[in-house]
């Protein structure tokens, strides 16, 4: 069994975890008895190219998709429970082209059952990636940077203990990936709900931009996990 556990320690808690995780599309398989431990507080990088199965792991530990075998669990429940305490940015950055940063937001602020008890309101939220919410400019106006922070400022809304990040440096220039880098390593201070850790999933083909966040990192290849370099 491939596991991403930095200690066997009772005192660590685990974010999430997936015990011999397969999922099947007809006959493909997306992924294949794949087992990981992620634990609270650290930040694990998942290399790998197109098609090795990063974004369905994701997507399973986010509860938008369940295992056709195996377990997934994030913090000891299972995904779908768990909503409340996971945020997922998609590869796709999700947002409507015709409106503002703010107007964006806001409209995802609605659909949230409760608030933000970090960031606060979806203003704090863009101020906390660097962008001015009274910005009147639509969204599809924006640079793919300006994009991928707006992006990350509608899922650090919602006060995530758990964030889940599919490719967050597709696109983007040097400068702005190190002003993501920035962003995120900020996110992991933040004081979290109930006393806990922030904790980041976070997938990529770009080791080196990833590499001052990570605290583990692993590669998929077909669905399986095949390295995982020790920290």
């Amino acid at each position: 069994m491939q596991t991403l556990a930095n200690s066997t320690s009772g005192t660590i808690s685990t974010a999430a975890e997936l015990q011999s995780v397969s999922r099947l599309y007809g006959s493909f398989a997306a992924l294949r008895n794949v087992s990981a431990t992620f634990e609270s507080g650290t930040c694990t990088v998942i290399l790998g190219e197109n098609g090795a199965g990063k974004s369905t792991l994701l997507r399973v530990l986010a509860g938008l998709i369940a295992p056709t075998r195996g377990t997934a669990t994030v913090f000891s429940h299972p995904p779908q429970q768990q909503r409340g305490r996971v945020a997922y940015m998609s590869h796709s950055p999700m947002l409507y082209d015709e409106l503002t940063a703010m107007e964006n937001l806001d409209y995802f602020a609605s659909l949230q059952s409760s608030s933000c008890n970090c960031v606060g309101s979806p203003e704090m939220a863009l101020r906390a990636v660097g962008l001015d919410p009274k910005l009147s400019r639509p969204v599809g106006q924006y640079s793919q940077g300006m994009r991928q922070r707006t992006s990350l400022a509608r899922v650090l809304q919602a006060d995530p203990e758990l964030l889940l990040l599919d490719e967050p440096f597709s696109n983007l220039d040097v400068a702005s990936a190190g002003h993501m880098v920035e962003l995120l390593s900020d996110f992991r201070t933040w004081p979290a709900p109930h006393g806990g850790s922030r904790t980041i999933i976070l997938t990529t083909h770009q080791h080196r931009l990833a590499e001052p966040l990570a605290d583990r990192t692993m590669t998929m290849q077909h669905g399986q996990i095949i390295s995982e370099p020790a920290a």
